[in-house]
């Protein structure tokens, strides 16, 4: 009998898994194999971010979907938290397993930890084998014609769209008895590990009500939410994308942040469903693919500015401005299209692109504070918050980062609301007392601070 310990990151689905699909196959194969499944939350490895708030509850529902779905395939779903690097070999040595698989990562503590547990189990005649499965394309096989790495996502996007894209992979067929796989293991004394012993979700307080409202995390609600948005929003979305009223974008963002959805699933769905409407939606998966390619070449990009000059930007931390901050980040600024957005955030764990850009602005370009300070906000209140999109997104805001043209770009809040919500109706849903007394008044004067941070971005440019 052979066994396969599949490790679950951040790719949460049983469908188009290339790891769990070649597992069931190689069991299937043996003819008496079966296949493990193990999530490691990780908040001990050097350089691995912890999840914040928002995501940690959400991945309790995905790991709770994940298990479920798993059970159907014959495939145990053990829970454990700790260090992956002593975690992974001391439980493939219990499991008895033959094999150690998983999809790629690539950030650069990930990477590292995963070719330092490559090379330990295969010390121990454990067999290891990584397989893509988070991107279209690996990031480091898309290359400018120079040989290094695109910093300017038209081209970026041009060169990958233009490749041809694999299909997506099936659910595998089941490979085992469930029963069978979980009896052995407990006859192994090795335990399942409780879902809620990983204490995801918020209990003193329970700030979750808004954010179980808006959303099922689990794989086939991302599947439900990709079709039906094909079938009924695809073909307006690119004049109602920017319209947060209108509520015309996809819904996707936490279902590939979390693997739900993988890339290459969306990719083939829109191509099927909808393939003379489906170009600025794609290019917006495109996006995503870039912010990714820049982390694996950059991987300093969550703490330093990609431009090098920008780190003689007078940029102020969140301590030393605390009532600014709170103000922006509690939705109280005076600017109603920010306020709505922050407000939007905190209730559901989600912000509209359009507000998003605005609102990181404002805290940038007009607070003054650091970008770093307003991502670090993002990251513990997004359910979608990426560890390559957030960063490289708060970079492209403050100037700092790739394909930032105008660096000097600085939207104006009030406009955005006259351009993109009109009659309001946006902002009101969020702002009860806009038209009051109550509301409070704007904690900047944009025309001022527009002419400081330009006066400061031509002091760099010198540099």
């Amino acid at each position: 009998m052979t066994r396969t310990l599949v490790w679950f990151r951040d790719d949460l689905r049983t469908a188009d898994h290339p790891a769990l699909y070649a597992a069931c196959r190689y069991a299937e194969g043996d003819g008496t194999g079966d296949v493990v499944a193990v999530y490691v939350l990780d908040e001990v490895s050097d350089g691995v971010r912890p999840l914040g708030g928002a995501a940690k509850w959400w991945l309790h529902g995905a790991l709770g979907s994940l298990r479920a779905r798993l059970d159907e395939l014959g495939v145990p779903l053990l829970l454990r938290t700790g260090d992956p690097a002593r975690l992974i070999p001391h439980l493939a040595e219990q499991l008895g397993a033959d094999r150690v698989q998983w999809t790629r990562r690539y950030g650069g503590p990930e990477r590292r930890l995963d070719a330092h547990l490559k090379e330990q189990l295969r010390q121990h005649g454990v067999e290891v084998e990584s397989f893509p499965g988070s991107l279209l394309h690996e990031p480091w096989t898309v290359e400018t014609q120079t040989g290094g790495p695109y910093q300017v996502f038209t081209p970026f996007w041009r060169a990958v769209s233009a490749r041809p894209q694999q299909d997506p992979l099936p659910v595998p067929t089941p490979c085992w008895e469930a029963k069978s796989t979980a009896a052995s293991l407990a006859a192994a004394g090795v335990p399942r590990g409780e879902l809620r012993d990983l204490d995801l979700r918020p209990t003193a307080p329970d700030w979750a009500g808004g954010l179980r409202r808006r959303w099922e995390p689990s794989e086939m609600a991302g599947q439900r939410q990709l079709e039906e948005f094909l079938r009924q929003k695809v073909t307006d979305y690119d004049d109602a994308r920017d319209r947060p009223e209108l509520d015309g974008t996809s819904g996707l963002s936490p279902y590939l942040r979390f693997g739900q959805l993988s890339p290459r699933q969306v990719w083939a769905a829109a191509c099927e469903e909808a393939p003379e409407q489906a170009d600025g939606f794609l290019s917006e998966l495109g996006w995503r693919e870039f912010c990714w390619h820049l982390l694996f070449h950059f991987p300093q990009m969550p703490q330093q500015n990609l431009k090098a000059q920008f780190d003689a930007y007078p940029w102020q931390s969140r301590a030393q401005q605390p009532e600014a901050f709170r103000a922006w980040a509690r939705g109280e600024t005076g600017f109603a299209w920010v306020d709505a957005g922050q407000r939007e955030l905190w209730e559901t764990g989600h912000m509209h692109n359009r507000v998003r850009m605005a609102s990181a602005s404002l805290l940038v370009k007009n607070l003054g504070i650091d970008w770093r300070e307003g991502e670090a906000w993002f990251w513990d209140t997004l359910v979608d918050a990426d560890a390559a999109s957030n960063p490289a997104n708060w970079q492209w805001v403050a100037g700092c980062g790739a394909d930032a043209a105008p660096y000097f770009r600085i939207f104006n809040p009030e406009r955005q609301l006259e351009r993109f919500d009109p009659q309001r109706r946006y902002v009101r849903r969020w702002i009860p007392e806009l038209d009051t007394a109550d509301y409070p008044q704007p904690v900047v004067d944009l025309g001022v601070s527009r002419r400081e941070a330009l006066a400061h971005y031509e002091s760099i440019k010198k540099r």
